[in-house]
């Protein structure tokens, strides 16, 4: 006989783990720019693997689209930033039908003196969805034509 004693939270991370989308089965991919050495499948593969890093400063996208239209019930984003101080926003969108829709749009401030981690966990009711696109501008608080901060993404989970 097998047994294994699991805690609330141990059954919490296998409920979650098993729920996770395939990204990689069902998605295609769309991104404004990439940096070689952090290609965007980090940010989506199911084990952390250094995220997707952009290779120019400034506004960048992330599109992904998906096969068959899918529903999405959670999102997941995890943001890393431990050089830099700098005030990000994101903007989450969903292509349902023929309509684009917003979904979550929020800034954070990064400072690698204190806070250089963003995690967001989105509970959300989202049916039909044929594309999800996150635009991030890495550098709110400058001029975008002086801007040297690049756009990061640790990772993105879909349930």
């Amino acid at each position: 006989m097998r047994k294994a004693v699991l805690t609330e939270n141990a059954e919490e991370a296998v409920r979650q783990a098993e729920s996770w989308l395939h990204l990689e089965r069902i998605a295609s991919v769309e991104i404004s720019s990439e940096d070689a050495s952090f290609p965007i499948e980090h940010a989506l593969a199911e084990v952390g693997t250094g995220g997707w890093r952009a290779s120019t400063p400034g506004p960048q996208r992330i599109r992904l689209i998906f096969d068959e239209p899918q529903t999405i019930r959670r999102i997941q984003l995890h943001f890393v930033e431990k050089d830099a101080e700098r005030s990000q926003e994101f903007w989450l969108l969903a292509m349902m039908g023929d309509e684009l829709r917003d979904v979550v749009r929020q800034q954070w401030n990064f400072s690698p003196g204190g806070t250089t981690e963003e995690r967001e966990d989105y509970k959300v009711d989202l049916t039909g969805v044929s594309a999800l696109e996150l635009r991030i501008d890495p550098d709110r608080s400058h001029d975008p034509q002086q801007s040297r901060s690049v756009a990061t993404l640790e990772s993105l989970r879909l349930a």
